[in-house]
């Protein structure tokens, strides 16, 4: 091990508070060496999270490189081990099995997760088969994205050859390649750099597979479709990983990937995958941080499901891209986004039918505005205070309820 790692030992009493949700610059996780520790989220049920002599906690919050997402307390006295994240790359080069732990448990965590949010904008579990290929082709097909529609439909026959409407589905498929617009790139398993125009489906949520990605330039827009509407999870940049979940655990695709901006992607599948990640342990730090950051990301969306006033949801899910892109909040400047109105609606999960009301009021605060079919941020600042402004009034409303109930 690196003479650089050094790992301090903190001892704290019950009952103290080892890190709390939403403290900013999470720089610490910790493993426990004595004792045990509670874990606790305001917005979901950990109450009963305990970690163990031997756990990991607070390494999503320190690996994503933003604040703490949840908070930990002392049950008893603890011992712990205190890893800082500069400290992360020794760790993996001394033994690579914890990194490999961690990205599992990521895997599992990122799927749980999303199926977590399905849950929340739809009131109903995911699919976790196929079969979903079959509703996302449809409703490409109603959308009017026909290129989208037919790989979709395509993939719905090649997963489910014995579906009782796989005849007709392979009809339809042919009547709609005629209106096809676009031609797919199509590559053999071994091809690592692989390039994709845009608004070409690269993957979509039940297929099968077995290959992540690194965008290498470009631009993709990771996407469900929920309640017969396209939630936008993630607008993904150079230097982005993504599709690790399907290699890792072996089940379908959690999500769709579109190409957003025309794509140079470096491919990499299960095999190279071994060979990469004992041959080059700061890819594995690389993938470690990019997993911690969608769980966070996924967090956030979640918390913001509990936004009930739409515009609320609106504000909280541009500062939540703000955050994600390390863009300072406390700044009075202007900030242009890499995405439009359309997509800001996804990623707040709000219906495309509420569209042109919402656009209406957004634009009437005055803080945002539209250049070239994409979102400028007037005053980073005050349009953070707009969206404190919501989610504390929710919190209120929250806590009036609640008294109400345990009277």
């Amino acid at each position: 091990m690196s003479v650089h790692f050094q790992p301090a030992v903190l001892k704290l009493a019950k009952d103290s508070f080892i890190f709390v949700e939403g403290k900013p610059n999470a720089d610490k996780f910790y493993i426990v060496k004595e004792g045990k520790v509670r874990i606790i989220r305001e917005n979901e049920d950990l109450q009963g999270n305990i970690m163990n002599p031997g756990d990991i906690f607070g390494t999503i919050s320190v690996m994503a490189g933003h604040g703490y997402i949840m908070s930990a307390v002392a049950v008893t006295d603890v011992s712990l081990i205190v890893i800082e994240r500069k400290q992360y790359g020794d760790l993996v080069r001394k033994t690579n099995s914890i990194a490999m732990k961690n990205i599992r448990q990521f895997s599992v965590r990122l799927r749980e997760l999303n199926d977590h949010l399905s849950l929340r904008l739809s009131k109903t579990a995911s699919a976790d088969d196929s079969s979903v290929l079959f509703q996302i082709g449809e409703y490409y097909e109603k959308s009017r994205k026909i290129n989208h529609a037919v790989y979709a439909y395509q993939q719905y026959v090649n997963h489910c050859p014995d579906a009782e409407n796989a005849e007709d589905v392979m009809k339809k498929i042919e009547e709609l390649k005629a209106r096809v617009t676009l031609d797919r790139p199509s590559y053999s398993a071994n091809a690592m750099l692989q390039t994709y125009p845009k608004d070409c489906l690269l993957f979509t949520e039940g297929e099968k597979g077995d290959t992540l990605y690194i965008i290498q330039s470009g631009s993709v827009k990771i996407t469900k479709i929920v309640n017969n509407q396209e939630i936008v999870l993630a607008v993904l940049k150079k230097s982005d990983i993504f599709g690790e979940m399907a290699m890792l655990d072996d089940k379908p695709r959690a999500a769709t990937a579109e190409i957003y901006e025309d794509c140079a992607l470096l491919a990499v599948n299960k095999d190279n995958f071994s060979k990469l990640i004992h041959e080059q342990p700061d890819m594995v730090v690389k993938l470690t941080s990019m997993m911690a950051e969608r769980i966070w990301l996924l967090y956030r969306q979640l918390d913001n499901t509990f936004i009930e006033e739409p515009m609320g949801r609106l504000f909280d899910a541009l500062i939540i891209q703000l955050e994600k892109n390390r863009v300072d909040l406390t700044s009075k400047d202007s900030y242009m986004c890499s995405f439009g109105y359309k997509e800001l609606m996804g990623m707040a999960g709000l219906a495309v039918e509420r569209a042109d009301g919402l656009y209406n009021k957004l634009i009437e605060t005055k803080k945002i505005t539209i250049v070239e079919e994409k979102l400028q941020v007037k005053n980073i600042s005050e349009a953070v205070r707009e969206a404190e402004y919501y989610r504390n009034k929710q919190k209120k409303e929250n806590a009036i309820m609640d008294s109400k109930k345990n009277k």
